[in-house]
């Protein structure tokens, strides 16, 4: 897929921006607080820090002022826009969750907006709407809830490994069409067969544009919000091209696979889902209300479907270079898994508590290349004080998941792959930080699907480990293929093409996967 350049990269932008920025700054006003700011890089009159923000992997650079300004708390201003980074778990917990009530709403992004994406939940603003949609979500994700989709979830796995059986060579394209066939399957009832589905297709590229557009200072609009009025054709208004062509895609999003479980479902052949559910609990509601309800069921079963397939492709991405990366680790969950499970057998999720060390390769895939290295942004309506800083009313407040999942303190050596971290005499150690706690969000933005998401990696992973060898790729001079490790660095961060070895354990581990066709 084409990487699009975000506008905090074109140049011919600051000549329409530059008569805002003076407006922006002259209606700015310091507050009367006499708090001190938390500290960061030196601001210039008028733009402040907006050069200084980098358009890419910005939650390395804040982890670097973080260090620079000995803070975990720190202050940028992008042209009148405050911005509050928060980089450790201590200050994650009081803003975002003993807060909460301050600290839950979203700023206005206008790229998103103008993209399609007023339906996802995770941008909504903070309020009645966002609770209707949270809950619908939740009553079908809940720690308990969730147990109804293992089926789905087994049966995925297993054509999962039948493709890789067959044709081992793309093993990213195998995780997309597995997460995404998965997906269609517990949100819509649709059976989704081939790689290249046209449903896999509109969610992958929405995700592609939702993943470029969601990141704080990609697109100056989101900080100069009257860029949006400038028309079209001006040099520098690429960003309005863009975002009419992925709001194509995210409306498709929203009504393709929609539209198809109502026709099922009038049809009488549609299959029991998320999507076919929630409609028939409306059967008996009339005109508006109805319209409305249905209305939040689709936009939450979109949401369902796109952040659910992306999000696990990229972390079942990770834990394959964690395997490259560490042979050793592959062979200790290799032995617990033959010594529980067994020969001839599958791992099932009544394993779980049994196989430990593969629950700590899962966790260690989320920490060690979080899937979503910088959250989505959290909004400060009014002024309030942390540590004797003055947090300003009106302030965007991001919370730098990459920096508490790569805290020298929690998690010493922190560039390694090591699921022993989470190890303490054969068992899960509950002293230290589970990467769940960081991955999915904060507070009451919290993903209600962290528990589908979770266990969906766990089968997954405990499966390719019971049958397969994951090797690095030689190439063709008998060299071996060194991986870059290196990642897209969008909101959801995805691991780029890499080559692997991928081979079968044995004879039996061929003649099981074989056997879950029949």
């Amino acid at each position: 897929m084409i990487q699009l350049l975000p506008l905090a990269s074109n140049n011919s932008t600051w000549a329409v921006a530059i008569f805002l920025i003076v407006l922006y700054g002259l209606r700015w006003r310091r507050s009367r607080s006499q708090l001190p700011l938390p500290p960061g890089p030196k601001k210039l009159p008028l733009v402040g820090n907006l050069f200084d923000i980098p358009p890419e992997r910005q939650w390395e650079t804040y982890l670097q002022w973080s260090k620079q300004f000995n803070s975990d708390i720190i202050h940028l201003n992008a042209a009148g826009t405050s911005i509050v980074v928060l980089s450790s778990m201590e200050a994650v917990k009081e803003l975002f969750e003993r807060r909460s009530s301050l600290y839950s709403d979203r700023p206005h992004l206008p790229m998103m907006m103008m993209m399609g994406w007023d339906f996802g939940i995770g941008f909504m603003k903070y309020g009645d709407r966002w609770r209707a949609h949270r809950r619908i979500l939740h009553e079908a994700f809940n720690i308990t809830a969730v147990k109804q989709f293992q089926p789905q979830e087994l049966a995925a796995t297993h054509r999962l490994l039948r493709r890789i059986l067959k044709d081992p060579r793309d093993i990213m394209d195998h995780f997309r069409h597995m997460s995404g066939a998965l997906m269609m399957d517990v949100t819509y009832g649709i059976d989704v067969r081939s790689s290249d589905d046209q449903y896999i297709s509109i969610a992958e590229e929405a995700m592609h544009g939702l993943s470029v557009a969601s990141i704080p200072g990609a697109f100056l609009v989101d900080t100069i919000h009257a860029l949006k009025y400038v028309p079209d054709w001006v040099p520098g208004a690429g960003f309005k091209l863009k975002a009419k062509a992925w709001r194509k895609v995210t409306r498709a999003l929203q009504e393709v696979p929609f539209t198809e479980t109502k026709r099922n479902i009038a049809m009488g052949a549609a299959r029991t889902s998320f999507t076919s559910l929630n409609l028939r609990s409306l059967e008996e509601l009339k005109g508006s209300d109805k319209a409305t309800q249905e209305a939040v069921v689709k936009a939450a079963a979109a949401n369902m479907y796109a952040a659910g397939a992306d999000t696990t492709v990229s972390a079942l991405g990770t834990f394959v270079l964690g395997m490259l990366a560490n042979p050793e680790a592959q062979r200790k969950a290799q032995a617990e898994i033959d010594s529980v499970v067994g020969a001839g057998q599958l791992p099932d999720f009544t394993d779980e508590a049994a196989l430990p060390y593969v629950s700590a390769i899962v966790k260690e895939a989320l920490r060690w290349k979080n899937v979503t290295p910088i959250a989505i942004p959290h909004y400060l309506a009014v002024e309030d004080e942390y540590r004797g800083y003055r947090i300003p009313a009106d302030s965007v407040v991001v919370g730098n998941a990459w920096a508490l999942l790569q805290d020298e303190t929690m998690y010493p050596n922190p560039e390694a792959f090591r699921p022993e971290r989470f190890l303490l005499n054969g068992k899960l150690n509950p002293a230290i930080r589970d990467p769940e706690t960081v991955a999915f969000g904060f507070g009451r933005r919290i993903c209600p699907g962290k528990h589908m998401a979770t266990s969906t990696l766990w089968i997954t992973i405990a499966s390719i480990l019971s049958t397969f060898e994951i090797r690095k790729a030689v190439g063709k001079d008998g060299e071996v293929v060194e991986p870059t490790y290196e990642y897209f660095p969008g909101l959801v961060s995805s691991p780029l093409p890499f080559e692997c070895s991928i081979t079968p354990r044995s004879l039996q581990a061929v003649e099981v996967i074989q056997a879950t066709s029949l």
